[in-house]
């Protein structure tokens, strides 16, 4: 990996935008994104150096096609710590006709006012972390709101003029049953979110649930559970008018994650804060970079006027068939196989499992086959 970031000369074509709020109430026990329960001044000063950061980019000027506020819990902000960041991304990077601008929330860290807030500044999307609608698992996986303020918090982003909304759940949880997971899905459809996604816990190294795993302490369902709770929601959405176009993805009619969409299809995105990673097309070729972690390294280096990205690196040819192949089997429309070389051996091995069907244009997995997207893939690499 190099040290050095090379963006002095970005093309011009729309890209995504994303931008890291590093901040959270609580670590949770699954948590292995780049986030910290801290508070204080550290929290306006990581503010005032994500505002330098944006107004000092190399790709300023080239607009958004979407925006993306993830975190951490972007909404663990003030409203005006938010809207100031927002502000600033509007002049750097000018929205697109039609740009889907979206924000993570916390049920325990928005309300009315909040939305209202964020909506008249023109965030047009709301991605809502609910993981479950049960006390006990929100407990388990240490999330700081309860059940009720989903449903709260909801009704506080309709009233706000959010028209678009996501609900974030996840399943597989220690000790959950087949049951649970059909509550959890059962109050999500309730209040008819335009977007699902549903997601299995993995467990993550440096996490505090990885040392309960190694300990014994963790009671997991067992593969076949997940595989019946991952089925249940392939069923339960589609019986609810969604349609599933990634792995763990499910949106009404028009309403797919844009901005998820973009990464799929390891198309240019600016990465803008803490941790964050941004992929772009520059005259060297693709760079792909990551910044600074910590929000005091990253502040250090803001006022210093020194790199913020701690490592970057050029994609190889190589490297952006492999990305391409690994993304691009999680659509529903597939995998496009044009210029990938793949074996024919390796295709028909696959097909003979039934984890594949494959057109003149394309490699789709089927439904066995998305048990087994990675297994997939490395074939095909």
């Amino acid at each position: 990996m190099s040290r050095a970031v090379i963006l002095d000369k970005p093309m011009n074509a729309p890209l995504a935008v994303y931008v890291h709020i590093p901040f959270c109430p609580t670590k949770c026990g699954y948590c292995d994104f780049n986030s910290y329960a801290m508070t204080g001044s550290i929290v306006e000063r990581t503010v005032h150096s994500l505002i330098k950061e944006i107004e000092r980019s190399p790709l300023r000027g080239r607009s958004a096609k979407t925006v993306f506020f993830g975190g951490g819990t972007p909404t663990f902000l003030e409203e005006s710590q938010l809207i100031r960041i927002f502000e600033t991304v509007l002049k750097v990077h000018p929205p697109a006709p039609g740009a889907e601008i979206t924000s993570e929330a916390n049920p325990g860290t928005v309300d009315m006012p909040k939305f209202k807030a964020m909506h008249l500044a023109g965030f047009n999307r709301i991605s809502l972390g609910a993981q479950s609608f049960l006390d006990s698992d929100l407990i388990t996986l240490g999330r700081v709101h309860k059940s009720g303020e989903i449903e709260r918090a909801v009704g506080a982003a309709r009233d706000a003029g959010f028209n678009n909304l996501n609900l974030d759940l996840m399943f597989a949880l220690p000790g959950q049953s087949i049951h649970g997971w059909r509550q959890n899905l059962s109050r999500a459809l309730n209040l008819q979110p335009e977007h699902l996604s549903l997601y299995c816990l993995t467990i993550e190294q440096n996490t505090a649930f990885y040392k309960l795993k190694l300990r014994g302490q963790l009671n997991l369902p067992d593969d076949d559970q997940q595989v019946a709770m991952y089925d249940e929601c392939v069923q339960r959405a589609a019986e609810a008018g969604f349609t599933q176009y990634e792995i763990s993805n499910f949106a009404k009619l028009g309403r797919q994650c844009l901005h998820n969409i973009c990464y799929w299809n390891a198309e240019e995105y600016a990465g803008y804060g803490p941790g964050a990673v941004g992929s772009v097309e520059t005259e060297a070729g693709r760079i792909r970079y990551t910044n600074l972690k910590h929000p005091d390294a990253y502040c250090a280096a803001v006022d210093a006027g020194k790199p913020i990205p701690f490592e970057s690196e050029l994609l190889t040819e190589a490297n952006l068939r492999t990305e391409r192949i690994m993304l691009g089997l999680r659509m529903n429309d597939g995998l496009s196989t044009a210029n990938l070389h793949l074996t024919e051996k390796a295709i028909q091995k696959l097909a003979s499992r039934d984890w594949i069907e494959v057109d003149s244009a394309a490699i789709r997995l089927t439904p066995a086959g998305r048990h087994f997207c990675s297994e997939v893939a490395l074939e095909l690499i």
